[in-house]
Parts: C-alpha cells; sequence; structure tokens
C-alpha cells in the first residue's frame, strides 16, 4: 500500500494555489490521473518520485516513510527506487537505445524483451536525435521499466504514439505491470488517451 497525504503551494496565474492529494494506492494497481493543464499533475508525479519536496504531510509505502515532513524525512529519488517516464523523456543525447537501458540494468535477455515490446530492436545503436518523437517516447517508458520498478510515474507517456501503436503498447505494458507486480500512476490531459487502461481514477483540480 503506498499512502499519500500532502499539500504544496503551487504558483497560478490568478495568484497561489494549494495542491492537496489524499489517497491510498493498492500494490500492483493502476491509477489514471487526470485534470485540467495547470492542475498540479506533474507536480504530484515529482513529489512522489522525491524530485519535489512537499509543504507538508507524508509519503509512506510499506510502512516505510519516504517523507515526512514533521519526522524531516525525505528519501532521495535513488532510495525509493522508482521508474520515471519523463513528458520531455528527459534522454542522454549522447546514449544510443541499448546504452539507455544498459545504464538501468545488466539483464541482457530483460533489455532484448524491452526493446521487442517498445519496437525499437532495429535501433539499438540509434541516438534520440536519430528517432522519431514516438520512438523516443517507447524508449523512454522502456528505460523506466529497465529497472523492474515497484512504483512507475508516467507523464503523458503515450501523446506522440498513433492509436495502432498506443493500442498494442498498451497491451503489453498491462502484461508487464502484472508481472512486475508494478504499482503505476498514469498522467494524460486527455482521459480519452488513456481508454484501454483498466483501472482507478484520480482527477487533480477537479
Amino acid at each position: 500500500m503506498i499512502i499519500v497525504d500532502i499539500k504544496k503551494g503551487l504558483k497560478a496565474y490568478n495568484g497561489l494555489q494549494v495542491l492537496q492529494i489524499k489517497k491510498k494506492f493498492i500494490v500492483g494497481s493502476i491509477t489514471r490521473i487526470t485534470g485540467p493543464s495547470g492542475a498540479g499533475k506533474t507536480t504530484f508525479l515529482k513529489m512522489v518520485a522525491g524530485l519535489i519536496t512537499p509543504d507538508t504531510g507524508i509519503i509512506k509505502t510499506n510502512n516505510t516513510a519516504w517523507f515526512d515532513a514533521s519526522q524531516q524525512i525525505n528519501l532521495s529519488p535513488q532510495q525509493r527506487h522508482i521508474g520515471f517516464v519523463f513528458q520531455d523523456y528527459a534522454l542522454f543525447p549522447n546514449m544510443t537505445v541499448k546504452q539507455h537501458l544498459e545504464y538501468a540494468t545488466n539483464d541482457t535477455q530483460w533489455i532484448n524483451r524491452l526493446l521487442t515490446i517498445g519496437g525499437l530492436s532495429d535501433f539499438t545503436d540509434h541516438k534520440p536525435n536519430h528517432l522519431s518523437g514516438g520512438q523516443q517516447q517507447r524508449l523512454a517508458i522502456l528505460r523506466a521499466l529497465a529497472i523492474k520498478p515497484k512504483l512507475l510515474l508516467m507523464d503523458e507517456p503515450f501523446s506522440a504514439l498513433d492509436l495502432k501503436m498506443k493500442s498494442a503498447l498498451i497491451k503489453d505494458l498491462q502484461g508487464l505491470f502484472a508481472e512486475l507486480g508494478a504499482t503505476t500512476l498514469i498522467v494524460s490531459h486527455n482521459p480519452q488517451e488513456l481508454d484501454g487502461i483498466s483501472g482507478d481514477e484520480l482527477e487533480i483540480g477537479s
């Protein structure tokens, strides 16, 4: 069980607004996170990951505190061992597709399996600037999965994919999530983009 009960002040065009999230995420579940632009969806993911610090509250997983403002506990992103798919992909420009995955794991069999699922087996020696937007996005997803995370955070992970590729990838990914027992939080500004993904719902800024 992942327990989140946090607050964070956000600067908005109409002044300061408070992002407040209180929710429990069941281990192995998938949660689709939606809400209007600027509501704090990405900020929420980054707080769970340890990239942004909440103002107050707690984040716990399996009774281990990742963040506890009252106890001054704040584990680093590395200590949380989370897979994160960034909205802008955050790929390394000088690394090939294969090197991105090898940076995360030395399990060759797992790397090859991910490359097959992502449709990138023929692009292992390509660097990001020689990949299409959709290929870069798939690489970002595969890199996040390479560490076999128990918690996977995905920020607009399918926005650059056509419908056919997205549908096939989602089907394969849901099988991987179940196999890994990964709790998965997926952000999208477009709820229809997540059609085909069964799971819980969390609307931010409603």
